[in-house]
């Protein structure tokens, strides 16, 4: 006898997760402080720094950009592979699909509207007079924010969290994978390979496999 597969609420990480990129360290381009940023990410990324105390650390370094060059940014950033049509085969599947990101609303939210993507949270940048002001506006969406926010979409969509998944790469993610019902590294630190109960390298579809297939217990 088949089972029908439940509802499920799928909810991943933007930068190195769903894109390619870091947005912030497109942003540094802008202003000149790539390196500084790319290496501070690197250790928030990896657990060595609390995040949202790496991210002030960062922010402040975009002091002076134009919000213009944000323009630049959008045409930069590439998706990840299978991203668009993982996107595609949820909703076609009557899932619901989340966006939740330590970047920012205002690279993340184009990004989300152009695939039909209605939940979406991000980090605000400040702007002033059409310049970054090198802070943000509101709560920051660290690793305990993205485990609310995936319960509360849960809640909204009425998906009991054992089905929902949660895919990401970095430290930032871990609180968000582990309140999920399953929860995915891709292409992920290895602090978030050991604690993820899977993880993928290649395209973001292979969630679809998991799902499909008889998935073994979590370790």
């Amino acid at each position: 006898m088949t089972h029908a597969l439940p509802r499920r609420l799928v909810v991943t990480d933007v930068d190195s997760t769903f894109i390619q990129q870091e947005v912030i360290e497109l942003i540094a381009e802008h202003a000149g402080t790539r390196d500084l940023v790319a290496a501070v990410t690197e250790r928030a990324m990896r657990g060595e720094l609390d995040f949202a105390e790496s991210l002030r650390e960062r922010v402040a370094t975009l002091a002076g950009v134009p919000a213009s060059a944000l323009d630049a940014v959008r045409e930069a950033v590439e998706l990840s592979p299978g991203a668009a049509a993982l996107v595609a085969e949820c909703h076609r599947r009557g899932w619901a699909f989340g966006l939740v990101s330590g970047g920012f609303e205002e690279i993340v939210g184009p990004i989300a509207e152009s695939l039909g993507i209605t939940h979406v949270r991000a980090n605000r940048l400040e702007i002033v007079d059409g310049v970054l002001t090198g802070r943000t506006v509101g709560t920051v969406v660290d690793r305990t924010v993205k485990a609310q926010t995936l319960r509360a979409w849960a809640a909204e969509e009425g998906v009991d969290l054992a089905d929902t998944v949660a895919v990401g790469d970095g430290a930032n993610d871990l609180d968000m994978l582990a309140t999920a019902g399953i929860g995915v590294a891709y292409r992920a630190k290895p602090v978030v390979r050991d604690q993820a109960d899977h993880a993928i390298e290649n395209a973001l579809t292979e969630v679809l496999d998991l799902l499909d297939a008889p998935l073994p217990q979590p370790r």
